[in-house]
């Protein structure tokens, strides 16, 4: 089971120099001798290392080569995020430094503690039974650890987070005009669902801390009991606002057997799981949130997904970063069309193949 923790690799050709990060260690946090650094696999959006030194190991955070930092690659947020988390939910791994120097590693980073266990990426790790009962377990406590967060007492500085009033409003205008800045083809079908978001947007409900971004690839595991999340990974993008508007995205994430085979990088569509309208059932079991327009906020969950992955694509297109990933976004941005089509048009979440 060792074998199949979550493990960096050696570094990709990106630009970014550490030669000044082991002077850093031992100057800023008396941690001396020789750094080795190696890069995690996976994740589109911003880099995530392995930081080994001789008694101890950390992970760093920083945004990707070519990203405008000062927005959704905000390092210091994100580090306050768990700061700020890490006493009232007990799945954050503890944040240890921040750094705003760039003359370190090109750019601001943070660096917390790592929590090591298996992450489900596209494909099922080596040597794993993930069967059908694990799956339905597994599922279902994702459900919860996400309801759970809902559900944290916005108080303190947590209260002052975000902005819950006309959060809707804000995050389809803003989705909208981000992805139409990143544009590099017309796409009629993509143009349909922005009318459709723009006039079926639900009223704003009270807010609450929201991680937008919760999906399986962001949960580390337990290796000796799959079931049990031992800490929830990235939270660049977290707030204070509309609860369904994060469970939204969750479902845009979740994918079942028939969907489209470039929109499963999570192994949602696998036997056991959920499906989306049963996670849906169930957060409003365990939150108390009514879902009545839950096809709404699948609809934008899916489209903000399109607009991620298309952004991701325009700095590839630029040549801000060489990973030949990217070089398929576009399928996944014609997947998250066609389905959020298909919801729209059926009215409904589930098997829309």
């Amino acid at each position: 089971m060792s074998n199949s923790i979550d493990q960096p690799t050696s570094l990709k050709s990106d630009k970014v120099s550490f030669d000044n990060l082991q002077k850093y260690l031992k100057d800023t946090l008396n941690i001396p001798g020789t750094v080795e650094v190696k890069q995690f696999p996976s994740g589109f959006s911003n880099l995530t290392y392995l930081i080994k030194t001789e008694n101890k190991e950390f992970v760093l955070r920083r945004p990707p080569v070519g990203a405008n930092i000062k927005s959704a690659h905000d390092m210091s947020r994100e580090y306050k995020v768990l700061s700020l988390l890490k006493p009232v939910y007990d799945k954050i791994p503890d944040p240890i430094a921040y750094c705003d120097d760039e003359n370190i590693i090109g750019a601001p980073f943070y660096l917390m503690e790592r929590v090591k266990g298996i992450i489900l990426r596209q494909k099922p790790p080596e040597g794993i039974d993930l069967n059908a009962e694990l799956m339905k377990k597994l599922s279902t406590k994702t459900v919860d650890l996400l309801a759970e967060l809902h559900t944290i007492p916005l108080e303190d500085e947590l209260k002052n987070f975000g902005k819950p009033e006309g959060y809707v409003q804000r995050q389809v205008e803003g989705w909208i005009k981000r992805y139409y800045k990143a544009e590099t083809d017309k796409i009629e079908a993509i143009d349909d669902v922005v009318k459709w978001l723009q006039n079926n947007m639900p009223d704003d409900l009270a807010g609450t801390f929201i991680h937008n971004d919760f999906k399986y690839d962001n949960l580390v595991l337990n290796p000796d009991n799959l079931t049990n999340v031992l800490a929830v990974l990235d939270w660049e993008m977290a707030t204070v606002g509309n609860p369904l508007m994060d469970l939204g995205t969750t479902l845009g994430y979740w994918t079942e057997i028939n969907d489209p085979d470039a929109m499963k990088y999570n192994l949602t569509w696998i036997p056991g799981n959920l499906n989306r309208q049963e996670f849906a059932e169930r957060y409003a079991e365990k939150s108390g949130q009514n879902i009545n327009n839950i096809l709404f906020y699948y609809v934008f969950g899916l489209f903000k997904i399109g607009v991620i992955v298309q952004q991701i694509y325009k700095r590839y297109t630029l040549g801000h970063t060489k990973d030949e990933r990217f070089a398929a976004l576009p399928y996944v941005l014609k997947g998250c069309t066609d389905m959020a089509t298909r919801a729209i048009d059926q009215n409904k979440i589930s098997s829309l193949y």
